[in-house]
């Protein structure tokens, strides 16, 4: 279902660039577009939401940013490409010292980590995390991010010891199986629960993860992998306990608050900069084989980040 066509390299609009793609990443958010038609509004469609590579042209209006001048960008869908258009306050021009592979993992990953610990999650010294996904591309940087941020515990959710293992090399104390996981958790905290759930899975997870909370407990939704129908928490589940659930999407950020991305987005850089966190290449593809790549991310045994090779 996925195929390389040759087509016209598109052109930048007012407040757009055009990049020429080197890498592009690949997330779990393309296999849903592919095989669920998640987001995808008519066909034919090309996934892909991050890549990096260097200018093209840039549209009229566009200020900061030149031809030939390296980049990293959020796209919405499109990404697998050679040439890729997208809004203006999407790129980011590269810190001297990151190379374009490395920078190709980061405009969806490195933003959602932080905003998860830091902007949403607001996770403070000394308390307790669980994070679901702990082996993917988000859960690597966000277990580093938390012990960072001086987590008190930090603990995992994967789903075989190959990926539980991986994560502890990431900042993760203890890595549980999904199945089990709300118990394990209160084995591992007496009893008390974890200050913070981090939940991409979505649906029954999602309900499994309040159960997990301590007293004035905190649950941030940041996806729905499960494709579930969504599963909402009102007066009955969280007045009790002080609980909190809140939500954040990277895509509907850049399209309702493009200030708050560019401005999250810098602020993550850093971490990269100033070695917090390393984010690693665990496969790669060429453009040719987005397929192989759709196969082992959707099979779910892949770890850490995903990439395709668009160019030399």
């Amino acid at each position: 279902m996925l195929r390389v066509v040759e087509t016209a390299a598109p052109e930048p609009g007012p407040g757009q660039v055009a990049i020429e793609a080197v890498w592009a990443g690949v997330n779990f958010a393309d296999v849903k577009a592919r095989a669920q038609g998640y987001r995808v509004t008519s066909l034919p469609y090309r996934p892909g939401l991050e890549v990096s590579g260097r200018v093209r042209a840039v549209g009229e209006g566009v200020g900061g940013l030149r031809a030939g001048q390296e980049v990293a960008a959020l796209v919405d869908g499109g990404g697998y490409a050679e040439v890729v258009v997208t809004e203006a306050a999407r790129v980011f021009p590269l810190p001297d010292g990151l190379d374009l592979r490395t920078a190709a993992t980061l405009p969806t990953v490195l933003p959602t980590a932080h905003a998860l610990i830091h902007e949403v999650g607001r996770l403070r010294a000394g308390e307790s995390v669980l994070v679901h996904g702990a082996a993917g591309g988000i859960g690597t940087a966000v277990g580093q991010l938390a012990r960072a941020a001086g987590a008190g515990a930090v603990y995992g959710v994967a789903s075989s010891d190959a990926k539980a293992e991986y994560a502890r090399g990431y900042g993760y104390d203890e890595v549980f199986r999904p199945d089990t996981f709300e118990t394990d958790v209160r084995r591992a905290t007496g009893g008390r629960g974890v200050d913070l759930v981090l939940d991409p899975v979505g649906g029954d997870t999602l309900r499994r993860g309040l159960e997990a909370l301590a007293v004035f407990g905190r649950l941030v939704s940041f996806g729905n992998a499960s494709g579930a129908e969504p599963w909402r928490a009102g007066q009955e589940e969280l007045y009790a306990q002080g609980r909190s659930v809140a939500g954040l999407s990277l895509i509907a950020l850049a399209q309702s608050a493009p200030d708050a991305l560019r401005a999250l987005t810098e602020r993550a850089l850093r971490t990269v900069r100033d070695g917090t966190v390393v984010l690693p290449v665990t496969a790669e593809f060429p453009l040719s084989d987005a397929a192989g790549a759709h196969r082992l991310i959707g099979g779910r045994t892949s770890t850490g980040k995903l990439l395709l090779r668009v160019a030399d």
